[in-house]
């Protein structure tokens, strides 16, 4: 009862309700929380974002705010906590329920803000009772609507997002003292209806927030604020399973080891990473099967492939599978990479969401329902396999960091990886490189990433493999630049008469800064 309190009313009033349920100890207790910590009590990360939501509501001007990012990423709880579920009006949309049904909820919804009855016939009705209600309240700051999962409630013919513009365009524009905050899993709809709007809404968005998964800092952050002690070698490998979305982490029970709680959830029957595959895809993206062919085909290519090689794999070219692709890439699920030296077609796109990974590597081959799979075999060869190509995943994910370890954050630098097939008429190998940095000061990195249990020793073999490759690069890209070899390991390169090829090095540690 006492956090609930927390979450929806201020801070004196906080106070004086625990001082009748829990008295003076609990009331010390909490004033030193509050003061201490404040905000940051319930959010880890989003600086940048409670930073525009705070200047959006300090604005002269009306605010029309969009928040969205994938499913589970935590927009509803940065909006909640962010103001403290103090809004002057609220609503959820509810996914494939008739345009009738909607209204009706959405105006049960202002009847207990505002003790109207209404009878809505379509959205023009709706969004003039709120226009309505609205102006009867007291003219001292901003009016907070929060309307969440906003493309659930344009059904087919509904004319909502024309009458949202009537709303907006119309009359809470000129006011002033309007802030809009819209959210939605939906990405793609976000994009096409609201910040690609061509029409009434073309230029009024005046913020736009994108929430991305958390990086391995703010997931440390956020397992501890959840009483979750593991090592970052541990933590490392949370992340290649849950991927930095907030909602898998608070599934974790903090009294079960890692492992205990990846068969719990992704191997018993009703586990909730189990059966949360055929939601996730269907919750975000209309035609959803033909979405799923296409991360299907990318799961098994770790190195990616090119829109011409995608569509020779699944039943979509064209315009089609370059929407499915933007969208995927919008929702943070794939990642386009440019291959060095290489036209804009041969970009390689990347799944890089590590759920969906994991999934089809092993959840959905799981036929025998194994509850404790992943206890007897997360030390195998096949698992520690997944985590070596694993790891490269969260790299390129991280390559800011990446950057910054290597001091390279006052450089203008590009980063692209590179492959090389074998050529038998001129007898040359073929070759690949995890991640290419280059800087505008003439030296590119060229980064071999290596995922161990302990110090990553190069051999002999290994070293003059390096240095092959090197010249091949050298040959084929014509390259006159300086080239040098980066190692990004979890623990780093052990001493040894063959490290001297190594130039810089990143390690797990530095991967985990902010």
């Amino acid at each position: 009862m006492k956090s609930d309190f927390i979450n929806i009313i201020d801070k004196d009033k906080v106070i004086f309700q625990v001082v009748l349920l829990g008295g003076l100890s609990v009331l010390s207790y909490l004033c030193t929380k509050i003061d201490s910590m404040g905000q940051s009590q319930f959010l880890i990360g989003r600086e940048a974002e409670r930073r525009e939501l705070e200047q959006s509501v300090a604005s002269s001007r009306s605010e029309l705010v969009i928040v969205y990012g994938r499913r589970r990423i935590g927009k509803t709880y940065l909006i909640e906590q962010h103001f403290k579920h103090t809004f002057d009006f609220w609503y959820v949309g509810v996914r494939n329920i008739p345009t009738r049904t909607q209204l009706k909820r959405f105006g049960r919804q202002l009847t207990k803000y505002s003790g109207a009855a209404y009878k809505l016939n379509d959205w023009f009705d709706a969004f003039d009772a709120l226009e309505e209600y609205l102006e009867t309240l007291p003219a001292d700051g901003k009016k907070i609507v929060f309307i969440d999962e906003m493309p659930w409630m344009d059904s087919s013919r509904s004319n909502f997002v024309v009458a949202l513009e009537s709303f907006w365009n119309g009359w809470a524009m000129s006011r002033g003292d309007i802030m809009l905050i819209a959210t939605g899993s939906a990405t793609s709809w976000m994009r096409d209806k609201l910040l690609g709007n061509t029409g009434g809404l073309h230029s009024r968005i005046t913020r736009q927030l994108h929430l991305q998964p958390f990086t391995l800092s703010e997931t440390e952050r956020y397992l501890q604020s959840l009483g979750i002690v593991w090592d970052r070698y541990q933590i490392l490998q949370s992340y290649m399973v849950m991927g930095g979305v907030p909602f898998y982490y608070s599934l974790l029970e903090p009294e079960l080891s890692l492992v205990q709680n990846i068969d719990r959830l992704c191997f018993k029957m009703d586990g909730k990473l189990r059966i949360e595959f055929d939601e996730l895809y269907n919750a975000l993206f209309q035609h959803a099967d033909t979405y799923i062919e296409v991360v299907r085909a990318l799961s098994q290519h770790k190195n990616g492939l090119t829109n011409n090689e995608i569509s020779k794999k699944v039943k979509c070219n064209g315009s089609m599978l370059s929407k499915i692709l933007k969208n995927l890439e919008r929702c943070d699920f794939i990642e386009r990479w440019s291959q060095y030296g290489n036209k804009k077609r041969e970009e390689v796109f990347r799944l890089t969401d590590f759920y969906t990974l994991f999934y089809y590597k092993f959840i959905e081959p799981d036929n025998r329902h194994e509850e404790h799979w992943w206890s007897k075999n997360f030390d195998s060869p096949s698992v520690l396999s997944w985590m070596g190509t694993s790891f490269e995943t969260v790299c390129l994910r991280h390559h800011r960091q990446i950057k910054q370890a290597l001091g390279l954050t006052a450089i203008s630098t590009e980063t692209s990886n590179w492959h090389i097939k074998p050529n038998e008429q001129e007898q040359t190998p073929g070759a690949q490189i995890d991640m290419i940095i280059e800087r505008a000061d003439r030296i590119i990195h060229l980064c071999e990433i290596k995922f161990s249990v302990g110090e990553y020793i190069i051999s002999h073999e290994y070293e003059k493999k390096l240095r092959q490759r090197m010249s091949l690069f050298q040959y084929h890209t014509k390259n006159k630049k300086s080239l040098v070899h980066t190692f990004i390991t979890t623990y780093g390169v052990a001493n040894g008469k063959n490290k001297s090829i190594v130039h810089s090095e990143v390690t797990m540690d530095d991967l985990f800064n902010s």
